[in-house]
């Protein structure tokens, strides 16, 4: 007999098209969603999916087979319903940029389990685009992301000004070509920065990538080089840059996005969230 699990997985691949996206939504490591494929493929006897690079392909037999586990999946959670199975606890699953969640996340969080005990919060942060993709894909079920400014509806919208900042002991006018410190590519500030410089007729390097948001400031405060970042973010120990390349760029903006559709307990975080940017944006603007 085939194991739920290990049917479960197997899908959960096909789906993703990797092992990586895979192992995010099932919340299991690729090493584990490898030995688990290794070990329906030994119980089927065949190989089931071939491995292509990052992604992966269906062998004949694995194409026969994923249409019987979805069956055998989609008829195991009818019979847990009609039997009367516990429900399983409910599940939200939360997008946030890094530069938010490094300060804000906790408080949210308190907040949320004392209005949803029952509930399971999963938070993901990274770049916005990312995100998006996340929600789109069902794999998400709200999101606070960076977005250029008045890319159409969403449950709140906040207005960010972007400022250049670098260490103030550093003269950074006479420096030759800029070092740039950026979040990884696909992040709007580091594509805004790159084209203000470009524009403005200035050189530029990297000179310091990281996903972190702590890592990001660490190397501002150490003279690494220059950033383009949100205002709410500026340090005592930054200067404010203007002039001699580091022009204005476009703004951007905040904006809380939920899934069609969403349930109770999801709409009920999204309110606290609204309800946290409304009294952010009021405390900026007194």
């Amino acid at each position: 007999m085939f194991d739920l699990d290990l049917l479960k997985t197997f899908v959960s691949v096909v789906d993703a098209g990797g092992f990586t996206r895979a192992g995010e939504r099932v919340h299991r490591t690729q090493s584990t969603i490898s030995q688990q494929i290794r070990k329906l493929e030994d119980l089927a006897g065949t190989p089931l999916l071939i491995r292509e690079g990052r992604g992966v392909a269906l062998t004949a037999e694995g194409e026969r087979l994923v249409g019987y586990a979805r069956r055998i999946l989609a008829l195991s959670q009818e019979a847990r319903s009609v039997v009367g199975a516990a429900q399983a606890a409910e599940h939200v699953r939360l997008g946030l940029t890094e530069d938010f969640a490094v300060a804000e996340l906790t408080s949210l969080v308190a907040q949320f389990a004392k209005l949803r005990p029952e509930c399971r919060l999963d938070v993901r942060c990274d770049l916005s685009v990312e995100l998006e993709r996340g929600l789109e894909r069902g794999d998400l079920d709200l999101v606070l992301m960076k977005r250029d400014a008045g890319g159409g509806p969403a449950e709140g919208i906040w207005p960010e000004k972007l400022v250049w900042v670098g260490a103030a002991d550093v003269d950074w006018r006479r420096v030759d070509p800029v070092p740039l410190i950026a979040f990884p590519q696909g992040c709007r500030y580091r594509d805004r920065a790159v084209h203000a410089l470009e524009a403005s007729g200035r050189r530029w390097r990297v000179a310091y990538e990281s996903a972190s948001l702590i890592g990001i400031e660490a190397a501002i405060a150490g003279g690494l080089g220059v950033a383009l970042i949100e205002a709410r973010a500026v340090r005592p120990s930054y200067a404010v840059l203007v002039g001699d390349g580091f022009v204005p760029v476009p703004p951007t903006e905040l904006a809380l996005k939920v899934a069609p559709g969403a349930r109770r307990p999801v709409r009920d975080l999204a309110d606290l969230v609204l309800a946290y940017c409304e009294q952010e944006g009021l405390a900026r603007a007194a």
